[in-house]
C-alpha cells in the first residue's frame, strides 16, 4: 500500500513526531476504557466485599460496633460502622452522601462489592443512597421506618423544636418518604423488624415492597427484642450474617440462632 502524497511530503522528523502523538492517544484511550470497565465490574459482580453499617437517628455507634465485630468474626470480611455528619439528626440526604463516600472509598481500596446494613433511620439512608444510584451487592435493614414512624410525628406536635430535620423526614407522609422510588428489581434486600418495636410505630412500617420481609417473631415467637436490641439480638445477628452470604435471601422457617 502506497503512502498518501501528503505523508510523503512530510519530513522524517515530523513523521516521527506525528506517529508518537498518535501512539500516545491510542494508549491513553485504551487505559481509560480498561479503567472504566474495571469500575463497572467492581460495582456489579456478586463477590462479597466490604460491609458498611449505617447508624440510626442520633448516630450512636455502640450497638452496631458489636454487630460489626460479629460480622468480622463470622465472615472474615471488613465491616465498618459509619460516622454520620453532625449528631445524626440532620438531613438524611446528607447522611446518604456519607454512605456514598464510604462506598467509593471501599471500591478504591479494592473491595469487589459493598453490602450495606442500615439500622433504624440508617435503613432509610440506605434506601436514599440506592435511589441516588448506589449499587450495593445486598442490603439488610433493621427496624427501618420505611413508611415513617408515628413517634416522629408525635414529637413534633408535643414539644416545639423537639423534632430536628431527620425527625421531620421520618414522620409518616413526609416529602422525603413520598419521593422515594421502589427498590430496584433484583436487588437482594432483607428487612428485619420486631413486633415489640416501641420506636418505629407501627413496627411493620419496616415492611418494604420487593424485599424479603422478616419480623423476628415470625420464626421465633418468643423473641423479646425491642427496637434498641435489634443490632445485638442473637437472632437478628444470625439473620444478618446469613444474609451476607451468597445464597438467595429467604425468610427463615425457624430460629436460625439456636
Amino acid at each position: 500500500m502506497r503512502a498518501p502524497d501528503w505523508w510523503r511530503g512530510i519530513s522524517p522528523r515530523r513523521r516521527l513526531l506525528l506517529t508518537s502523538v498518535v501512539l500516545v492517544v491510542v494508549v491513553v484511550a485504551a487505559v481509560f476504557v480498561a479503567t472504566a470497565s474495571r469500575g463497572t465490574a467492581t460495582r456489579t459482580r456478586d463477590e462479597p466485599g466490604a460491609v458498611l453499617l449505617v447508624p440510626g437517628y442520633g448516630g450512636a455507634k455502640g450497638a452496631l460496633d458489636q454487630l460489626a465485630t460479629r460480622i468480622r468474626q463470622d465472615t472474615g470480611r471488613d465491616a465498618e460502622v459509619l460516622t454520620l455528619v453532625g449528631d445524626g439528626t440532620g438531613d438524611l440526604e446528607a447522611q446518604a452522601e456519607v454512605l456514598a463516600g464510604a462506598a467509593e472509598q471501599a471500591y478504591q481500596r479494592g473491595a469487589p462489592s459493598v453490602d450495606v446494613i442500615g439500622y433504624s433511620a440508617g435503613g432509610v439512608v440506605a434506601r436514599l443512597w440506592v435511589a441516588q444510584g448506589g449499587q450495593p451487592r445486598r442490603v439488610v435493614t433493621l427496624g427501618a421506618p420505611m413508611h415513617g414512624t408515628q413517634l416522629a410525628a408525635a414529637g413534633g406536635l408535643l414539644v416545639s423544636g423537639a423534632c430536628p430535620l431527620a425527625c421531620q423526614q421520618l414522620a409518616p407522609g413526609s416529602a422525603l418518604l413520598r419521593q422515594l422510588p421502589p427498590i430496584p428489581p433484583g436487588l437482594p434486600w432483607l428487612s428485619i423488624w420486631t413486633d415489640r418495636d416501641e420506636v418505629v410505630t407501627p413496627p411493620d412500617s419496616a415492611r418494604l415492597d420487593g424485599a424479603v420481609n422478616v419480623p423476628l417473631q415470625q420464626a421465633c415467637p418468643g423473641n423479646q427484642a425491642a427496637h434498641g436490641d435489634l443490632p445485638t439480638d442473637p437472632e437478628a445477628q444470625a439473620l444478618v450474617v446469613r444474609a451476607l452470604g451468597t445464597a438467595p435471601l429467604a425468610a427463615p422457617a425457624e430460629c436460625v440462632s439456636s
